[in-house]
């Protein structure tokens, strides 16, 4: 490997705030921002509107639509037609 070329790889607090959770992980990611983490060490600092512990495909949360499905919808509509041509 090339010395020099290569980003500095550390471990790096993620912060997502609508969770309000913290995740320690190594990344490349630049940033100027520091924070302490509850070992006491300070590292640097990410925030993020979402992450695996906010988002609904994660926390099996996910919004429940108004409308049936569309394959149902079909269905419902065409329901009194006789079979294709059978």
């Amino acid at each position: 490997m090339k010395p020099g070329i290569h980003p500095d790889y550390r471990p790096v607090l993620f912060h997502d705030v609508s969770a309000d959770t913290y995740f320690l992980i190594g990344s490349t990611v630049q940033t100027d921002k520091t924070r302490e983490y509850s070992d006491g060490a300070t590292y640097p600092y990410v925030a993020l509107d979402v992450s695996s512990a906010s988002h609904p495909v994660y926390t099996g949360q996910q919004r429940q639509t108004k409308s049936e499905g569309r394959v149902a919808g079909f269905n419902k509509r065409f329901a009194g037609f006789p079979g294709g041509g059978k």
